[in-house]
């Protein structure tokens, strides 16, 4: 379904990142991570105000697996 789109602003791109504007069949990751931060860590924003008193980032994980990306091509 065709859809009309207004101003986009991209800051950076990584290099295992996926850009799209418009239709597609299937988007799908080819690498996974895990990653640990601090609350207020991914707020991103034009004048932006982030106030924690405290901050505790749990980093104990017992799982072995977690999922994972084994059927994409």
């Amino acid at each position: 379904m065709p859809a009309i789109v207004g101003v986009v602003q991209v800051i950076t791109i990584g290099s295992s990142s996926i850009f799209n504007i418009g239709d597609v069949y299937k988007v799908m990751p080819v690498s996974t991570a895990k990653t640990f931060s601090g609350a207020g860590s991914f707020n991103t924003g034009d004048g932006l105000y982030v106030y924690n008193q405290q901050s505790s980032t749990n980093t104990y994980d017992t799982d072995l697996l977690d999922q994972g990306n084994f059927f994409n091509a």
